[in-house]
């Protein structure tokens, strides 16, 4: 049996395990949720570890068939594309279930939902198999509108809950349509992903095949991972939901529709990708420039890094839109990065709502003084927020900024300046309100993380962003191979269309640049 299956199945049996444990049980609840995270965090960091980069196919890999006639299998494998999502996933969720100390009631259904949301990501992450990359995706999904209305906060809570439910369904459906399209129109009668691949790469969609799916897959997708215009349900879904819920959810979850658009729609609906570009390229400027003004105006800390959150999709969406190696690694690389980003900073504000009772910055102040080690980590998270060197966003910021520049010149310029203007002006500035400044003196009497195991997650997700931050080899190296293999069959394909000798020189310079982007300074250099 495969690595992975371990990796997703432990959640989900753990989920199981918890029916039969009596509710008043609290300690055993806590120990099993914790045991079950902890498990499959230690086996991803193994199979991290192990990864091979460059080889050929898929590693860990494990097929069962399971209903033949519809061509559907559990198929489970992960190359560089999906081997630092499932790492970061499987951290992020240790995190999560380490600060859910803060929920006092129902805690056996919360566990047991977090679980069942953890196990479903991951497993969507590692399914090669479409049925099971969408099904696992919606085991995940369900839990947090029941998370939300249940053990949300603020007056927000119940609009919250029925504003994200109708966004997210609504986008998971248009998703749904489009693969079940791209199913009826390969004519391969399988649903696994690497056979589709193989059968469009020899028998191309027509033309109007793809211009009906591809725009499905896109808006689909694009509304589970907030793309502007179809962003409002975010900001205010992670502000109300609790602080687990929503790191797991901004953290990883909200990657799903992220690495649909790589692993499906690129390589096999390569022309009618190349004609939506250019509007993908605009659209996540919205994300970029006009949600950071809007996060500029939040006074509640919580609507600031939700905003902020929704902000960062537009870096990744600018590289997926230059489809070009450089562009697309940068945009696997920002994916695993502000996985961790997300989560460290949900994480952190709700430590302090916890304390304070309220996360409206005009009545904070100084906490630094009062809370130096969670004041130090959010100070650090703001800075990684920024582009700061030495995180890993800014090689996946700056990388993205190289591949996209390539193609949209002026996009790519506005972007960079709303990065390092509008980024920077709404972070430090709501880092000076809440951390800096006189101590209110009802602030007096707030303690710290005064322990090891306290400290423990909002240190674990800090370290993982600066390993990758001063190492982004342990990243780049492994994605880099098969960012390549997307873009090269995006290229073939399109260029096979339009003329059989540039598809030749297409395949034979995209050979030549792999070995050259195995790293962002070589990037750079090129």
């Amino acid at each position: 049996m495969s690595i992975l299956t371990y990796i997703f199945g432990w959640p989900l049996l753990a989920a199981l395990a918890l029916i039969f444990v009596p509710r008043n049980y609290r300690v055993i609840i806590r120990a099993v949720a914790l045991l079950a995270t902890f498990v499959p965090m230690v086996l991803a960091t193994k199979m991290f570890c192990q990864f091979q980069a460059g080889l050929a196919g898929y590693q860990f890999e494990q097929q069962i068939p399971w209903v033949e006639s519809l061509g559907i299998s559990f198929h489970v494998g992960v190359d560089g594309l999906n081997v630092g999502l499932i790492l970061m996933g499987a951290i992020v969720a240790f995190a999560a279930a380490c600060c859910s100390f803060e929920i006092q009631s129902r805690e056996k259904e919360f566990y047991f939902l977090l679980l069942v949301m953890t196990g479903g990501i991951l497993g969507a992450f590692a399914s090669l198999d479409l049925f099971f990359f969408y099904f696992l995706h919606e085991l995940a999904l369900v839990p947090t509108f029941i998370m939300i209305g249940i053990w949300g906060r603020g007056e927000w809570k119940n609009y919250a809950t029925f504003q994200i439910t109708l966004y997210l369904s609504a986008g998971a459906l248009i998703a749904l349509i489009g693969l079940i399209a791209l199913y009826l129109q390969s004519g391969a009668n399988t649903f696994d992903i690497p056979k589709l691949i193989e059968h469009t790469q020899s028998t191309p969609l027509a033309a109007g095949a793809q211009n009906f799916i591809f725009p499905l897959l896109l808006f689909g997708f694009g509304i589970l991972v907030s793309l502007w215009p179809f962003h409002s349900w975010a900001p205010l879904g992670y502000s109300s939901a609790p602080s687990p819920t929503a790191m797991l959810h901004a953290g990883v979850l909200k990657k799903f529709g992220l690495y649909g658009l790589i692993r499906i729609a690129l390589p096999l609906l390569p022309q009618a990708a190349q004609g939506w570009m250019q509007l993908l390229a605009w659209l996540c400027l919205g994300n970029i420039l006009y949600v950071g003004w809007v996060a500029m105006r939040q006074k509640n800390l919580n609507l600031l890094i939700g905003n902020s959150s929704v902000a960062h999709m537009g870096f990744i969406f600018l590289g997926i839109a230059s489809l070009n190696l450089i562009g697309v690694t940068g945009a696997v690389v920002i994916m695993v990065a502000h996985g961790f980003l997300a989560a460290l900073t949900f994480a952190l504000s709700g430590y302090i709502y916890r304390q304070t009772g309220t996360l409206e910055m005009s009545r904070l102040g100084g906490l630094c003084r009062q809370l130096p080690f969670i004041g130090t980590a959010l100070l650090m998270a703001a800075l990684a927020g920024c582009g700061l060197p030495g995180f890993a966003n800014f090689v996946g910021e700056v990388t993205v900024f190289f591949g996209a520049w390539k193609v949209f010149p002026l996009v790519t310029g506005l972007a960079l300046w709303g990065a390092l203007m509008i980024g920077a002006l709404y972070l430090l500035r709501a880092m000076r309100k809440v951390l800096h400044g006189p101590v209110p003196e009802k602030w007096s009497g707030l303690t710290d993380a005064s322990n090891i195991w306290r400290k423990l997650p909002y240190a674990l997700l800090l370290a993982s962003l600066l390993v990758f931050g001063f190492f982004p080899r342990l990243l780049t190296e492994k994605i880099t191979p098969d960012a390549a293999k997307v873009v090269s069959s995006f290229k073939f394909q399109v260029s096979s269309i339009q003329s059989p000798a540039t598809a030749q020189l297409e395949a034979e310079n995209l050979k030549l640049k792999t070995s050259t982007i195995r790293n962002p300074q070589s990037a750079i250099h090129n």
